[in-house]
C-alpha cells in the first residue's frame, strides 16, 4: 500500500519554508510585496499569494524572486533553522 499523504506533506512544507523565507528576506531588505513584484517582473497579488502558501510556483517564478532578492535560488527552499 502507498502512503499518498508524505507528497502533499513534502509539498506543503516546501510552501511553508519558501514562504517564511520570502517574507524573511523581502524585509531585511526593506522591500513591499509591491516592490518586490515589480522588481522580479510579477504582479504583487502573486507574491501576496506565494507568501501565503495559496499558489503553487514555478520554477521561472521562483528564479525571477530569488534574482529580484539578490540570493541564489536554493536559499529559498532551505529550511529557515539554516539560513535564519
Amino acid at each position: 500500500m502507498t502512503d499518498t499523504s508524505a507528497p502533499d506533506s513534502s509539498a506543503r512544507l516546501v510552501r511553508a519554508q519558501l514562504a517564511a523565507n520570502l517574507i524573511r528576506l523581502r524585509r531585511e531588505k526593506g522591500m513591499s510585496q509591491e516592490a518586490l513584484a515589480l522588481e522580479a517582473g510579477l504582479h504583487r497579488t502573486f507574491v501576496a499569494h506565494v507568501e501565503r502558501q495559496a499558489r503553487n510556483i514555478s520554477l521561472d517564478n521562483l528564479t525571477r524572486l530569488a534574482d529580484a532578492l539578490s540570493v541564489p535560488v536554493h536559499s529559498l527552499l532551505l529550511p529557515c533553522n539554516r539560513i535564519c
